[in-house]
């Protein structure tokens, strides 16, 4: 029962130079971590991450636009070994390991390679941290799908599986704008807790 009761999500954005983790990095990570079956928050995390300029001249300007970063706060950020330290010593802390916390994301496969530029793969293996990054869009298919299933409607031709679509669906306020990491988050757990449920 006791790592049921503790049992972590940890609800995750991350802001980039650009979609391709091959060639853009991270410019800014948030997250918040809360205690799933009572609600509780324990953490929250964060950082602008400094990169250096020709990283930074190779952003794309789309992904600028929708996150609104500016060359002078990343300029001034903190760098990435150090927001990865900061990262290590908060899991060490709180007791984050695989099979007691798990990773929530509006978009685990995005977040989780740029992640892996702060923290190697073979670290997180190491640390036994968790490796199922849930996906929220796809909770949300579930509920969708079983609903129309148990009440016999018509399967819609479209659905939108955006955050901010599922947010209007439930009459809840679109995301902030600027697309920042904490937005994302805040928007994140208040859909999740709508959708889901958190806590008692």
């Amino acid at each position: 029962m006791g790592p049921i009761r503790h049992m972590l999500g940890i609800f995750l954005d991350i802001e980039t130079t650009g979609l391709d983790p091959t060639k853009h990095r991270i410019i800014e990570i948030a997250f918040q971590i809360y205690q799933l079956p009572t609600g509780s928050r324990r953490a929250g995390f964060h950082y602008t991450v400094a990169q250096p300029l020709q990283v930074w001249q190779q952003s794309d300007p789309v992904s600028l636009q929708v996150n609104g970063m500016t060359w002078d706060e990343v300029s001034k950020g903190t760098s990435e070994q150090d927001v990865a330290e900061s990262i290590k010593a908060l899991f060490i802390e709180l007791g984050v390991k695989r099979g007691k916390a798990v990773f929530i994301c509006q978009n685990p496969a995005f977040d989780r390679a740029f992640f892996a530029q702060l923290i190697d793969v073979y670290t997180q293996e190491e640390l036994q941290w968790p490796y199922h990054w849930l996906d929220f869009a796809s909770m949300y298919w579930a509920f969708k799908m079983r609903s129309i299933r148990d009440s016999d409607h018509v399967w819609p031709e479209h659905i939108s599986l955006s955050k901010d679509s599922i947010a209007e669906e439930y009459h809840l306020p679109k995301e902030a704008k600027p697309h920042r990491a904490m937005n994302g988050v805040e928007h994140l757990l208040r859909c999740y807790r709508t959708v889901i449920g958190m806590g008692a």
